[in-house]
């Protein structure tokens, strides 16, 4: 498969000279050739075969475990919300299409680092898809740190959350200090410097999630009747079709949260990076895809049915009546919580790592300077999650601000670019008629992509500002370091 530009990073495991001199050629971003062995996959594992610490060592096994725990995750309890807003069927019908452009454009990732076997992560590729220039990869290298930044300080709040609603707000311990336990707690399981050892956890997070998710669902249909004030809003109702009462802001939030809570490309690269067989890589990114519409799609609905529009909730664990029911299903969420934000803390870590160290024996040995500058990364990470999430009062309206921002690009403006200029570069420059109607098209398929990557940017940030601007006319938040308890149960 044709390369778009020459290599602009080196891979992993390029520890060598600016020459190999065993294969005799460039391996320091200056060579223009897709024959280069120095970036093929196979070189970068022969490059890492005497190393303490080896990167490419994840099978697509490992990597659908990092997959699952990414996607199967604490955001499917807002789905009840979104159908309660957007109504049942239309909530279903977005909750496929998204789910199958996500697919597609997780493969068009796949694609391009097939193509480019050197990358490390979507910095990378953000410089290359805009012709090599300096300053895409700092503009991309911003929006990727601020963006795992921010979900970490979500996972902080969270984990608070939950702390605060096992307690009943009558702990006594500030809500900060509960989110303070929480980064703590992320730092310390965020210290395993490969994804393969990550993996192993990912997979008892993403089983616990499923039978939280499941039992909420379950408790939601056996029970009496639905929480959140039963009975004064009178009984259930479902809607088909969206509510009365639903305005376009909300709607279009609604949406934006099935979306979101699909978009997570920007971990991909990174994920590929240490596969040993990146050809693999489908089989996982297919067995996560069909299990999430799947289980997004039946607890969402299910909840909804028996919650009804008048008492959901998000997340959907405080539209349960039984208190019992709803601390059981909620503590089966502890794992995801933790391990999320840790996931994306090691991702944020290793970009950070790789640069500082490229080239040294800290990469691949366990030398002590490498360990500590490690942790110390990771440390950092979590205390500006720690901060930013405690400062803003109106933290999960700013991640959803947050996500319309970089999730355009990194779920949809930046994967119709790569595909573009990966068909230029394998047909020639009308590329778009090479292979008659297919070529057609894919081209005009890309091409919506990128017009609904602007519509998320446009349209999505706009509904995010207005939620901002409604939560303070409602007196919503509340303030910086606040000790109120923030759990479901008050």
């Amino acid at each position: 498969m044709a390369r778009i530009d020459r290599p602009v990073t080196k891979p992993i495991a390029g520890q060598l000279g600016p020459k190999d001199k065993t294969e005799g050629v460039p391996i320091d971003g200056r060579t223009d050739t897709s024959s280069d062995q120095s970036v093929s996959i196979g070189k970068q594992m022969e490059l890492e075969a005497g190393n303490a610490i080896q990167y490419r060592t994840c099978s697509w096994q490992k990597t659908a475990a990092l997959l699952f725990s990414e996607y199967i995750c604490l955001a499917i309890m807002s789905f009840p919300y979104s159908y309660a807003t957007l109504g049942l069927v239309p909530g279903l019908i977005f909750t496929v299409v998204v789910a199958g452009l996500v697919l597609y454009t997780s493969l068009t990732v796949w694609e391009f680092c097939m193509r480019h076997p050197e990358v490390k992560d979507v910095c990378d590729i953000g410089q290359m898809l805009f012709w090599n220039k300096k300053w895409a990869w700092y503009f991309t290298a911003f929006m990727f740190l601020m963006n795992n930044t921010f979900i970490q300080g979500f996972h902080c709040l969270t984990g608070s959350k939950y702390i605060n609603t096992m307690a009943e707000g009558k702990s006594g311990v500030c809500t900060v200090g509960f989110s303070a336990i929480i980064a703590i707690v992320s730092w310390a399981c965020s210290l395993p410097r490969t994804f393969s050892t990550l993996a192993h956890i990912a997979t008892f997070s993403a089983l616990f999630t499923f039978v939280s998710v499941m039992l909420a669902t379950i408790f939601a249909a056996i029970e009496d009747h639905p929480g959140a004030g039963y009975p004064e809003l009178g009984e259930p109702q479902v809607f088909a079709t969206p509510p009365p009462s639903t305005t376009f802001v909300m709607g279009v939030n609604a949406f934006m949260n099935i979306s979101y809570t699909f978009i997570g490309q920007i971990t991909l690269p990174s994920f590929i990076a240490e596969m040993k067989e990146p050809k693999d890589f489908p089989k996982a990114l297919w067995a996560v895809t069909i299990a999430e519409i799947i289980v997004f799609s039946l607890v969402g609905s299910i909840i909804y049915a028996y919650t009804g529009t008048n008492y959901n909730t998000a997340p959907a664990f405080g539209s349960l009546g039984n208190i019992l029911y709803l601390k059981v299903s909620f503590s089966f969420m502890i794992p995801t919580i933790i391990f999320l934000g840790v996931l994306y803390a090691s991702v944020s870590a290793r970009f950070l790592f790789f640069r500082i160290f490229a080239g040294t024996r800290h990469m691949g040995e366990n030398t002590v300077v490498g360990w500590v500058s490690w942790a110390g990364i990771l440390g950092v990470t979590w205390v500006l999650a720690f901060i930013i999430a405690e400062v803003i009062p109106f933290f999960a309206d700013l991640l959803a601000l947050m996500s319309s921002l970089f999730d355009s690009f990194f779920g949809f403006i930046f994967w119709g670019v790569a595909y573009l200029r990966m068909r230029r570069a394998t047909y020639g420059a009308k590329f778009w008629n090479a292979r008659g109607l297919r070529s057609w098209f894919g081209f005009l398929l890309n091409i919506v992509l990128i017009v609904i990557g602007i519509f998320f940017l446009t349209v999505g940030t706009y509904a995010s500002v207005e939620s901002i601007i409604e939560g303070y006319r409602s007196n919503n938040f509340g303030g910086p370091f606040s000790c109120k308890s923030n759990g479901l149960l008050g």
